[in-house]
């Protein structure tokens, strides 16, 4: 059936299916009346037939709805629409214990704890209402996103089991977590949800189950028949206190477990402060003790049934039977008689006892008061309380006070005996009243910054303030040390404030041990440095004595410890390149030189006048030509019609200089790094 879209009693709209479970399927919706998200738990059709079970659900429901505890998930409504019976709980944001136990396997053992005293603190609260879980198991329990531990479910096993339950192996739940009373169809009562804690403890601590088998039949009897392997065995590092916590909790004889959450809870407290010590008071075993069969509640009914219907006959009945019966045998109306007047003898006894009973004296009687909020009543305060109780008559009554987070200071806490309407107790009953003493303040220490982490935990231990740990990588802070804390260090809290611990994980880089890189290639150095993720510097130097491009020195020396993304430096020898210039000089446009004739007349012998034309010989100069310091090229007496063409190999930057009788009529500056030159003056 698709319910999506659905809406509820005009107004739970189912949203999304988020869970199966073996009793019901859960969606998550919206209330439109308060406008907040809820979930909701519907009954699988298989139960809905069954009016004693709807009964006994409704009954059970709306009784742990009742339940007001922060690590118990809230119950808000119950009801029914269309044949689906539903229960409208807290939506809780987070993964059940199971989940986490299988993907993390093993847990911390101060977590598991801290787990523990949550869900015991849940079953304190639960059974002083009168409500057994029957079904705690990690697939109930829910890890919140910030690590609060809800358990759900609360009441709900009770319904299915006595409506549901048709034969052995036909459980609700997970046989695997069941305590050996409720594994053998017994009474079960606070001490089998404590049996089933021990067990998840050991979950948790282990990565397992103690009892396990491929089918439930066979897992029942070894709850009942076979001692657990102590989980210290499997995981050393879970500490003697908390071992011997498991143990207890898990004893097979009720008598023998703690007698109740608090006393349980105890114990996980002290785990926390003291956990290697050996404080738990475990009952002795008799190892000559001999093997018994363990009865189910179904064959001690049947023997008592043939116990009833088996006839017995005492000895003197054997001897009295021919005489006293035969006489009654032979006169049928004495024995008529005889049976009136043991009749007669026996009304009038028991109404002379009846008021005998009434009329004697008696303490007096009279309803307990609801002094500590019981069903949603007012929650008093301790003198209000107090006059209350003796105006009923209770005046033999006790007051202890503890820390309470929630209930203001002076209030009502919790009361023993519990309020139930209607019921008489004896007025002289002893009373016991637990009054709130408020929120415990705590200051933390004035130092924690730049202390070790487990210096500092200790003294927040012995405050009994709950920690979380964060790591931090950090360049400057060595592992271990606090980075920084919140609530800050010295302000004061409750006790039940989270204190955040920002630890250094030390570096986030990994170790490095420097080589001899001088004499590799600058290739070989700087792969071999990238490969140990280290950034690479090259300085090139000029150096005659080795050999182009390899390294002659190196920042950090061979041998020395650095970090990833350190930076090192390496010095390369490089070699100058020669490169060739080639100068042409042009003297003739360098000097302005023109070819010049001179015309010569003359007379010849017969009286003609004969011109001539001679042309003038060119000057001659002297030409330099220079590359810095080096003279390529140095000639007098140049005619200035000559052309002239120099080379010449060399390094570095340097000027050409072509000079013409001293005059420099070119210069220019050549990196001759760059490759070959040319340079022309004309």
């Amino acid at each position: 059936m698709n319910l999506i879209g659905k809406m509820l009693n005009n107004r739970y709209e189912i949203l999304e299916k988020i869970g199966n479970g073996g009793m019901a399927t859960v969606y998550k919706a919206k209330c439109h009346v308060l406008n907040r998200y809820v979930a909701i738990k519907i009954l699988r059709d298989e139960f809905t037939t069954d009016s004693e079970f709807i009964k006994k659900f409704n009954t059970e429901a709306q009784s742990a709805a009742s339940l007001t505890h922060p690590n118990i998930v809230s119950i808000y409504d119950v009801g029914n629409e269309d044949n689906l019976y539903y229960i409208v709980m807290e939506l809780i944001q987070g993964k059940t214990l199971k989940d986490i136990i299988m993907e993390d396997g093993v847990l911390s053992w101060k977590w598991s704890v801290n787990i523990a005293i949550q869900i015991a603190s849940a079953l304190e609260t639960a059974h002083r209402n009168n409500i057994i879980h029957r079904d705690i198991k990690p697939h109930n329990i829910i890890i919140t996103e910030d690590g609060m531990a809800k358990v759900t479910d609360f009441g709900i096993a009770k319904a299915v089991s006595n409506s549901t339950i048709t034969a052995f192996g036909t459980t609700i739940g997970s046989v695997h977590y069941f305590s050996p009373e409720h594994a053998r169809g017994g009474y079960t009562d606070a001490k089998s949800d404590i049996y089933s804690l021990g067990i998840v403890m050991y979950e948790m601590l282990t990565g397992k189950v103690p009892f396990d088998a491929d089918t439930p039949v066979s897992v029942a009897l070894k709850q009942v028949q076979e001692e657990p392997v102590e989980p210290i065995k499997y995981n050393e590092n879970i500490p003697i206190g908390v071992n011997r916590i498991i143990l207890k909790a898990m004893q097979k004889d009720p008598n023998t477990r703690y007698q109740n959450a608090t006393e349980m809870l105890q114990d996980l407290s002290m785990a926390l402060k003291k956990p290697n010590e050996d404080f738990v008071v475990l009952a002795r075993k008799n190892a000559n003790s001999p093997t018994q069969k363990v009865p189910t509640i179904y064959e001690i009914e049947m023997e008592k049934n043939n116990d009833r219907n088996a006839p017995k006959l005492g000895e003197d009945d054997e001897e009295n039977e021919g005489g006293f019966k035969q006489f009654l045998e032979d006169h049928p109306a004495v024995k008529v008689i005889l049976a009136i007047v043991v009749c007669i003898l026996i009304f009038i006894a028991v109404t002379f006892g009846t008021l005998a009973l009434f009329n004697g004296s008696r303490p007096e009687q009279n309803v307990l008061p609801n002094v500590a909020g019981y069903n949603n009543a007012e929650r008093l305060s301790k003198e209000d309380a107090i006059a209350l109780l003796e105006e009923a008559g209770f005046k033999n009554y006790e007051v202890k006070e503890e820390y309470n987070d929630e209930i203001p200071e002076g209030y009502v806490v919790s009361q023993k005996p519990e309020y139930k309407e209607n019921f008489n107790i004896n007025v002289d009953e002893k009373v016991e009243l637990v009054i709130s003493k408020g929120q415990k303040l705590v200051t933390l220490p004035k130092k924690m910054v730049g202390e070790e982490y487990t210096k500092v935990t200790k003294q927040l231990d012995e405050l009994e303030v709950t920690y979380e740990k964060v790591d931090e990588t950090s360049e400057e802070v060595e592992a271990g040390i606090i980075l920084s804390v919140e609530p800050a260090e010295g302000e004061e809290i409750t006790a039940a404030t989270a204190v955040k611990i920002k630890v250094s994980s030390g570096s986030a880089y990994a170790d490095v041990t420097m080589k001899n890189l001088v004499g590799m290639s600058e290739a070989e150095a700087t792969a071999w440095l990238n490969e140990q993720k280290v950034v690479p510097e090259i300085v090139y130097e000029e150096n005659a004595g080795k050999s182009d491009g390899v390294v002659t020195d190196q920042s950090v020396s061979s041998g020395k410890v650095i970090k990833e993304a350190s930076t090192v430096t390496i010095t390369v020898n490089k070699q100058p390149r020669k490169s060739t210039v080639t100068v042409n000089v042009n003297l003739t446009s360098l000097t302005g030189y023109t070819p010049k004739t001179v015309s010569t007349n003359t007379v010849d012998s017969n009286g003609n006048t004969v011109v001539s034309t001679e042309t003038v010989k060119p000057e001659k100069v002297k030409l330099t030509i220079k590359v810095g310091d080096d003279t390529i090229y140095d000639q007098e007496q140049l005619p200035t019609e000559t052309n002239i063409t120099q080379t010449f190999s060399t390094t570095g930057v340097k000027e050409v200089k072509v000079l013409v009788d001293g005059v420099t009529k070119k210069t220019e500056t050549v990196d001759f790094s760059k490759g070959d030159a040319t340079v022309t003056a004309q």
